[in-house]
């Protein structure tokens, strides 16, 4: 049994049981039967009208979970079986009209359902005009006001499932973003200071023999990228709850982008000693920030060095001519804290936010 929750007709679980609670009202044809003196005729029409609720609930519990339009089988057979229960027990046999109104909308669409419905509601109404029979307004009543109920529950039903599967899509989404923005900068973060390392490592192999002094600093060099490179994939894999700055330049690059700034950004953090890698990541994020933000600049560059982090733009401004926010407030305590400095500057043309190192 199907269980797609994106199925607009579909019931719930619990619908065909609210279904069987209506039955009851099958009792009077099946007691007018049963008290008719044409034994042959009324047993008949009792097992018409037996069928006829077996059938009803066959329906309901084919479109609990079937898509629109499954059931009309069951449907012509209903409605074949609720004509036979009026022919056989006269006018008691009216009853079924609630029920097939009610199978008409769990099967077709509202388009063909609404006048369907006003038709066997006005069916119902003009039976009563054969002789010795009574015009039952109550039935027409019971067709259009259960019909409208079962269209409403239809519809909450139908718009909770589309709700659900919107959830379920956008629960993949966002972690489809995730695994991509995540291999994204691991990328960043790896790619090149595994290269440098390669390199590093190959070169003080080369050196050894030849310049001991030489190979002592290029190990120390290689111990020290190694491990900002290992801290840096930790944070990475903690949930981005610390900064990183190959994660911040990769993320520097796809705002820009997304706001049609042209950007230019290093390819390598190696040079930063690894006690300001922090700060110049939150130097890069707040620069970039405030380039998107408030620049309406073209092109955007950001500048690293061993006590620099620079951000510039070619906008006229305000960026950080602007009164200081909290965003720069914050920089600026983070940079006092580590004896740096930030430093804004009007440039020809744009602005430049800067943390220098004394």
């Amino acid at each position: 049994m199907s269980s797609d929750p994106t199925v607009p007709s579909s019931v719930g679980r619990r619908g065909p049981w609210f279904a069987a609670i209506w039955l009851f009202f099958l009792i009077d044809p099946i007691r007018a039967g049963l008290q008719d003196h044409d034994h042959v005729r009324s047993l008949a029409g009792v097992a018409a009208t037996v069928a006829f609720a077996v059938v009803y609930m066959a329906l309901w519990w084919r479109m609990r979970a079937e898509p629109q339009g499954r059931g009309t089988p069951l449907l012509l057979v209903l409605s074949a079986l609720g004509v036979l229960m009026t022919v056989l027990l006269g006018e008691p046999g009216i009853a079924c009209a609630v029920y097939i109104a009610v199978a008409v909308v769990m099967v077709m669409s509202f388009r063909w359902a609404a006048p369907t419905v006003v038709a066997i509601a006005v069916g119902s109404v003009l039976l009563g005009l054969l002789p010795g029979w009574q015009v039952e307004f109550g039935v027409a009543f019971g067709v259009i006001a259960a019909s409208l109920a079962v269209f409403g529950m239809r519809t909450i039903i139908g718009r909770n499932a589309e709700l659900i599967a919107a959830h379920q899509r956008n629960a993949e989404l966002a972690v489809e973003n995730e695994r991509t923005r995540f291999a994204r900068d691991l990328h960043d973060i790896l790619g090149h200071s595994l290269t440098v390392i390669t390199i590093k490592a190959e070169l003080a192999g080369r050196l050894i023999d030849v310049d001991p002094v030489r190979t002592r600093a290029e190990l120390a060099d290689l111990e020290r990228l190694s491990r900002d490179a290992l801290a840096d994939v930790r944070r990475a894999v903690e949930g981005y709850r610390d900064l990183t700055l190959p994660g911040e330049l990769a993320r520097a690059r796809t705002a820009l982008g997304a706001a049609e700034i042209e950007a230019t950004l290093p390819n390598s953090t190696d040079d930063v000693p690894t006690e300001l890698r922090e700060l110049f990541a939150w130097t890069v994020r707040e620069g970039v920030t405030n380039v998107i933000r408030h620049s309406g600049a073209r092109h955007c560059e950001v500048v690293l060095g061993p006590a620099r982090a620079e951000v510039r733009d070619d906008g006229p401004g305000p960026t950080t001519a602007a009164p200081r926010g909290s965003g720069l407030t914050g920089l600026q305590e983070r940079a006092t804290a580590v004896g740096a400095r930030l430093v804004t500057t009007k440039l020809d043309p744009g602005w430049s936010l800067a943390v220098v190192v004394e």
